[in-house]
């Protein structure tokens, strides 16, 4: 899937737009420097909206104009005197279609894609409470909503999120005798045995190729208390925290319990080996869901919270894309407007059936709970954790995890990960 997520993950991704248990609508008195325009007189104003397309193959099945078409339908029949117009780019080109727009001065109303902070730099956006309800800025997930702030106020509003859960392949474990998931690593690694003596040849899938090797790292830090930086934003890539968690994996791999040759191996290829019934466990996200409901796993497998090593993680690796309003052209009462209706309307759910992508707001997840599939994902959003992407370092860190992390579990971790560790510190 094309998602491409906050902290330079691909995702994608998966899962959706965002349901917010509040009340919609009235946009109430124009924010400063915006248009009165319909609110005031009944005067017709357009929005001008640029978004990225989800869709696998944007140029075959439109998913992404046919997506937001229908939200456009709806919102203009309670509000006919506001028309949006919506150009929907590939992933692929969005980000340069864009900058030769505020290039050539042809900036547009609204923008949802990956990243918000050069706008914010160069002035261009309206501030959050400018365009968003008091309603819809208080459901939204605070430590997803506090990545969208620069120097303490808030440009950026979360669009989309995307998390990861542990998946496991039911027939397998029923085969292996394993009653429940792991939740502890003795658990997973007392598993993944059973399941290498029952035959599986990949255990435990994974990933430590280039596609997304700083997502199955940081989870397995994450297991162990660990992370890319600390608290205060210090970097710890070679804490004895993370230096354990890999001395761990590594032992999983040492023993034959993984896939063989991690760090070659990308994500897609291990989530198309789960889907075929060749792995028993895969940490994954929403966005693996249709890839597994298309393959030999279709109805077999199940989702649980990733096993940290005395317990089930109570966060995850959080993920998520963005929407924004630039202020040249005003109209920002009709823009709260249509935040107002996206917002607290049905687009999330059409955006998790389609896409796997997941909410942003404290409603959405609760509107979502009985999706038995998506729970162990909504119940650790809340509390994500995230890559040190407002980090400037943090871009050369991502490469150089991915292209050097397979080595902690073929070599020494405590030098691989001292190595990362002055890549981060510039020495």
């Amino acid at each position: 899937m094309n998602i491409k997520l906050v902290g330079g993950a691909a995702l994608g991704l998966a899962t959706m737009l965002v349901l917010s248990s509040c009340g919609g609508g009235d946009a109430g008195t124009p924010a400063e420097g915006g248009s009165t325009g319909a609110a005031a007189g009944g005067e017709q104003v357009t929005l001008k909206m640029v978004a990225a397309d989800y869709g696998d193959n944007p140029t075959a099945d439109n998913a992404g104009t046919k997506f937001w078409k229908s939200v456009v339908d709806g919102f203009q029949a309670a509000n006919p005197n506001i028309k949006v117009e919506v150009q929907v780019i590939s992933w692929n080109d969005i980000d340069k279609q864009v900058a030769t727009m505020v290039q050539n001065g042809q900036v547009p109303d609204i923008l949802q894609t990956g990243d918000y902070s050069g706008f914010v730099k160069d002035g261009l956006l309206y501030k959050a409470d400018e365009v968003l309800s008091p309603e819809v800025s208080k459901d939204m997930l605070t430590k997803f909503a506090d990545f969208g702030k620069v120097d303490g106020t808030a440009y950026g509003i979360p669009f989309v999120s995307s998390a990861r859960a542990l998946f496991y392949n039911k027939e397998l474990f029923e085969k292996a005798k394993i009653t429940e998931p792991p939740k502890t690593w003795d658990e997973l690694k007392a598993a993944a045995e059973k399941l290498k003596a029952a035959g599986v040849s990949q255990p435990f899938g994974l990933p430590l190729g280039q596609e997304e090797a700083q997502g199955e790292s940081f989870l397995w830090m994450l297991g162990n208390g660990g992370g890319y930086t600390d608290a205060s934003g210090k970097w710890t890539v070679n804490s004895p925290a993370n230096v354990e968690a890999f001395q761990y994996v590594k032992g999983l791999v040492d023993a034959g319990l993984t896939t063989p040759n991690p760090g070659t191996k990308d994500r897609k290829t291990v989530w198309e080996d789960f889907a075929a019934g060749k792995v028993g466990m895969v940490n994954g996200g929403p966005m693996s869901i249709p890839i597994f409901d298309k393959g030999a796993v279709n109805g077999k497998y199940a989702v649980a919270p990733i096993a940290g090593k005395t317990g089930p993680l109570d966060t995850t690796l959080g993920v998520m894309d963005w929407i924004m309003a630039f202020n040249k052209n005003g109209h920002a009462a009709e823009i709260k407007k249509f935040f107002d209706y996206f917002y607290t309307g049905d687009a999330t759910q059409k955006i998790v059936d389609n896409y796997k992508l997941l909410p942003v707001t404290n409603g959405g997840i609760e509107k979502l709970s009985g999706d038995e599939k998506l729970k162990p994902f909504l119940d650790a959003l809340p509390n994500a954790s995230f890559y040190p992407f407002k980090d400037p370092k943090w871009s050369e860190v991502n490469t150089a995890i991915k292209q050097t992390i397979g080595g902690a579990v073929k070599d020494d971790p405590a030098k691989v990960l001292g190595d990362l560790q002055k890549v981060a510190e510039g020495s």
